[in-house]
């Protein structure tokens, strides 16, 4: 890896990171809505994917770079297309709301600290895996194979997952009833599993030298600490906790990794 254009990429994809994030928080003023920043999530990580391939050029192998570039984008432009249909038509995020509720003085700028920017120094550091295998000499290995196939898994449980709750949601007769159906039988949480699945995937891929995969592991640490005790499951389930039937479901459900539903 040749150490100087790698820590160009660096400065690159934070300064990307960041015109993303800040450009958001413009567009999010203007709306007087902060959840569209769970759309730049996803685009922030496509972003970053884009400028790292073109920084790359002539410096990784040609193969690693065009595949972990394309896995990148294709689950952050997935991601974000799917929040925007969600949230389309809808007021403020709970969330944002009561953040912004208990904050003194000026919320936006509250906002920007603790959401926008915040989110942009996540989406830099989540995305050092992609970043570094971007810059690997190496040609296609096992662990390259292996990191895109367990992306895949994560992508297709996660849309899958997506899906079920969505037709759902779309029915009537289902208003005020927990999802316990499909995938949501297995885990409580498939959607966020398969983002878990997808960044250990896209880790792996990074792993063909050593002290790539040693500053990198951090990446997907993090995804899962934020996906099981961050701002994933852990406010989720809290949010979800006084639903009717929701304790039911909790008690014969995994919380996170996928196993078939217990009897009660």
């Amino acid at each position: 890896m040749n150490a100087s254009a790698f820590a160009v990429n660096l400065a690159a994809a934070a300064a990307t990171a960041l015109a993303v994030m800040l450009v958001t928080f413009a567009l999010a003023l203007v709306k007087g809505v902060h959840r569209i920043v769970d759309v730049a999530w996803g685009l922030a990580f496509t972003a970053v994917a884009l400028v790292t391939y073109g920084l790359s050029a002539g410096h990784g192998d040609e193969v690693r770079r065009l595949a972990v570039t394309l896995a990148t984008c294709l689950w952050g432009l997935r991601l974000a297309l799917h929040i925007a249909r969600r949230g389309r038509g809808q007021g403020e995020d709970p969330r944002y709301a009561r953040m912004l509720s208990r904050a003194p003085g000026r919320p936006a700028l509250v906002a920007l600290r603790k959401v926008y920017l915040l989110q942009g120094a996540l989406v830099w550091l989540v995305s050092l895996p992609v970043q570094a295998a971007a810059y690997l000499p190496d040609g296609v290995d096992a662990l390259l194979v292996l990191g895109l196939v367990l992306w895949a898994a994560g992508v297709a449980f996660e849309a899958v997952g997506d899906h079920q709750l969505a037709r759902f949601k779309a029915d009537p007769a289902n208003r005020g009833r927990i999802m316990d159906r499909g995938l949501w039988s297995w885990t409580r949480h498939p959607n966020y599993f398969g983002d878990f699945l997808v960044w250990w995937g896209l880790y792996l891929t990074a792993c063909a030298s050593w002290p790539a995969a040693a500053l990198t592991i951090v990446s997907p640490l993090t995804m899962t600490g934020l996906l099981v005790w961050g701002s994933g499951k852990r406010m989720l389930e809290a949010h979800m906790a006084a639903r009717p039937g929701y304790a039911a479901y909790r008690a014969r459900t995994s919380g996170f990794l996928p196993r078939p539903p217990r009897s009660l």
